[in-house]
């Protein structure tokens, strides 16, 4: 008997020691992945402090606008609709780091002004300039969302120009320098189609009349696709790419094409070289950008996405 109680005592007590040999085990992999943790988050830091000591704001590898430009500390991008503007430009390809921007000719631009360059097609013709590369992202934005319908510009004279008209057959005939629709064939294929309609419009259209489409706002209702635009001969327009927000202060990217026609790319700002956010607090008139200064009542919203357009 007394046998038995000592087998049962060493054998609780193995039972016991194996029960703390589990718990230790147990808890230095708690330990381990506990530290695991705090090492990352510590990576994390030293990351964003870098960041922020070297005010880059810059991911190399990002490859659409909103993964390569990053918010600054203690801002947070707009909330945007999957199916709005300002969620398809921040989804818009962009060219790896570092690309110049190109001429149409596929001659390099002289001049530095891009923090980003977007994968935009700009074609063979010294068409595609400032008010043209913005027309071209509100028709793309509009033909992707199944809005057609809407995609119209009008000519320096006033004439409209329509996608719809054009999809179905009709084209563009000048009578004594007059613009009208004639009756033609229903094209075969529709993205060249749109390319050519694209041509048209680019090539009668300009800030003269992007500024007649457009109504004038303040700099507190600023919002994606809002542009910065003065009328003229040449004139000259910069759109607004993207949106954050800091307790309720907001900054902006801006985008622009110019002349000769060239591909669309995200300005740098002047004021901080490796930050290319525009930040409300900043904004004085004459507002200067790198290639263009604006005046006051220069900050407009195209009427291209209201309700009765065109």
């Amino acid at each position: 008997m007394r046998q038995k109680i000592v087998n049962g005592a060493v054998a609780l007590l193995m039972m016991a020691l194996f029960m703390g040999i589990i718990v230790m085990v147990v808890l230095d992999k708690r330990n381990e992945a506990e530290q695991q943790i705090a090492k990352d988050s510590e990576y994390r830091q030293s990351q964003q402090s870098a960041q922020q000591e070297n005010h880059t704001l810059i991911n190399a590898s990002g490859d659409t606008l909103e993964s390569r430009i990053l918010v600054p500390e203690g801002y947070e991008r707009t909330q945007e609709p999957d199916d709005s503007l300002g969620a398809f430009l921040r989804n818009y390809a962009m060219l790896p780091d570092q690309t110049p921007v190109h001429l149409y000719d596929g001659e390099e631009r002289k001049h530095a002004s891009a923090a980003a360059v977007f994968d935009m097609y700009l074609g063979d013709r010294n068409l595609q300039q400032c008010a043209d590369s913005v027309m071209r992202i509100y028709a793309e934005y509009l033909r992707t969302i199944g809005r057609e319908d809407k995609i119209a510009f009008h000519f320096v004279d006033g004439f409209l120009c329509d996608w719809e008209s054009y999809k179905n057959g009709k084209r563009v005939k000048f009578v004594d320098d007059v613009p009208t629709w004639k009756e033609s064939e229903v094209p075969e294929n529709l993205d060249k189609a749109f390319e050519d309609y694209l041509n048209i419009v680019f090539a009668y259209s300009s800030t003269l009349s992007q500024v007649d489409e457009s109504d004038a706002i303040p700099l507190d209702e600023i919002q994606i696709g809002d542009i910065f635009i003065k009328g003229g001969a040449p004139g000259h327009v910069i759109l607004v790419a993207d949106m954050c927000e800091k307790d309720g202060k907001k900054a902006f990217l801006l985008a622009q094409g110019f002349m000769p026609a060239q591909q669309f790319h995200v300005l740098k700002n002047l004021q901080h070289e490796d930050d290319p956010w525009y930040y409300e607090d900043e904004i004085t008139y004459p507002f200067v950008t790198p290639d263009y200064q604006f005046d006051e009542e220069c900050l407009k919203r195209p009427r291209y996405l209201s309700d009765n357009w065109p």
